[in-house]
């Protein structure tokens, strides 16, 4: 298949961390939301620490308060997306000891009604995911840290792969670096015949320019779970590179 890059115009970042509800991340929703509109994005999903993982928010709050505090980062980087047309939509990472989920298409009011996500499993979290209409995809399934305890990995479960974080690879990154994990990411995804996804997993306002392109614009998340589970090209990238949606390269942007 033939693929003219140049027609890939629109540019969303799928993983992406606000100071308000993640205790790594530096950099406010507001002040987020203005560097990815400077960077070229045109949307953004903001994707914070949730209950567990490396959340900012006290644990000891009721559900309904953690959830509404839970999403100030979000709330403030779609006040600051609104104002200089940014579009800017919710979603959180889900962690299990250190094994990470990123979750797209519900709503913090979702949430709220169904306090059980607090103590459910993975398959139980997941279901409750997908009975809202969202869509769950395996976060960096091989990064290598201190907070991951080992490499766990749930196809089963997951619909797609992120296959592309740029935080592994992008010359602007200066954490988490391996261009080891995102390879065998790529082939996680293959081998299990599940759809890649790609992201910056940003935390501070240095913007790595990872994310995906497409061809037409996304006006919701419904939108993204559609041409993520559908048929539809789209392109992936970590800032230095772009890849088709089966994470073949075809340019490179960047040389060190």
């Amino acid at each position: 298949m033939d693929i003219n890059i140049e027609e890939y115009r629109y540019k969303y970042e799928t993983h992406l961390h606000t100071s308000e509800a993640s205790a790594c991340a530096r950099s406010n929703g507001r002040a987020m939301a203005e560097a990815c509109h400077e960077e070229g994005y045109d949307g953004i999903f903001v994707t914070d620490h949730a209950w567990g993982g490396n959340t900012a928010i006290d644990r000891s709050l009721p559900w309904e308060e953690w959830v509404t505090n839970f999403a100030k980062g979000y709330e403030h980087a779609k006040e600051r997306g609104d104002e200089i047309g940014l579009k800017v939509w919710f979603g959180f990472e889900s962690g299990f000891h250190g094994t990470e989920f990123l979750i797209y298409g519900l709503t913090p009011e979702y949430m709220i009604a169904h306090p059980e996500f607090w103590d459910a499993g993975i398959p139980e979290q997941l279901s409750l995911v997908h009975e809202g209409g969202g869509m769950v995809i395996q976060a960096h399934p091989y990064r290598e840290e201190f907070y991951i305890p080992e490499i766990r990995l749930f196809p089963e479960y997951a619909d797609g792969i992120e296959a592309i974080n740029a935080t592994h690879t992008s010359h602007r990154s200066g954490s988490h670096k391996s261009p080891v994990w995102n390879a065998q990411a790529i082939s996680l995804a293959l081998r299990e015949n599940k759809p890649m996804t790609a992201g910056s997993d940003v935390h501070t306002v240095n913007i790595f320019g990872g994310g995906i392109y497409t061809r037409t614009p996304l006006n919701d998340p419904q939108d993204y779970i559609r041409l993520i589970l559908g048929d539809e090209m789209y392109l992936m990238t970590d800032g230095d590179r772009i890849f088709d949606r089966y994470g073949n390269l075809l340019k490179v942007l960047y040389v060190e």
